[in-house]
């Protein structure tokens, strides 16, 4: 049975859709996974507000409440809203691990209403460059890489904590090149290491 709502350290996770607008060579569910420790996260549809609120428990109990399933969460952006608003009410810190194309996806900027209830981005950079990215990230959308750095630049005026993430292990992504993107943008940089998930 899928998992809508999962637990990692002592943050509360919540897995909102199975859809995504990348096809990532180097997400493990598309090398036969759908687990992350020992979570099966496949959902065959995209739940609803009313069935995760009751499944947070009393939200001020974790140091965040993030919105990271084995999809894009902002594709299912009005359930990611009323659960975050929600969360906010109840005194809770929300986060939104993203690849960074939810505005090129809706076709307008997500960034306002997001600030209104979340507190800190994580957003997926990946690359230093388009051609980099095309090849391990495998967008769905055209012109995908500059939207993310639009999205990158715009995210800090309107959430608090933004940090950006690349992977190394990676032919040819150049961490100290994400970085000085990152450092320019004014977001913080995460190092991830390739393989290693949540």
């Amino acid at each position: 049975m899928s998992q809508l709502v999962y637990d990692i350290r002592d943050s509360r996770y919540i897995n909102l859709t199975g859809r995504c607008t990348l096809q990532c060579a180097f997400c493990p569910k598309h090398n036969g996974s759908t687990q992350v420790h020992q979570y099966q996260l496949k959902l065959d549809r995209q739940p609803g507000a009313e069935e995760i609120i009751p499944l947070l428990g009393r939200v001020t109990e974790f140091d965040e409440i993030v919105f990271c399933g084995y999809g894009e969460p902002t594709l299912n952006l009005e359930v990611l809203l009323a659960i975050a608003r929600h969360v906010k009410a109840e005194g809770g810190r929300t986060r939104v691990n993203t690849d960074g194309l939810g505005n090129l996806f809706h076709r307008r900027n997500i960034l306002p209403e997001l600030g209104e209830c979340i507190d800190a981005l994580s957003i997926s950079l990946n690359a230093q460059d388009e051609a980099t990215y095309q090849r391990h990230c495998r967008p769905r959308l055209k012109g995908s890489y500059d939207a993310m750095r639009a999205f990158l630049a715009e995210a800090p005026t309107h959430i608090p904590r933004v940090s950006a993430s690349a992977i190394d292990g990676l032919e040819g992504v150049d961490i100290r090149a994400c970085q000085a993107i990152c450092d320019e943008a004014g977001v913080t940089f995460r190092h991830r290491t390739l393989d290693v998930v949540g």
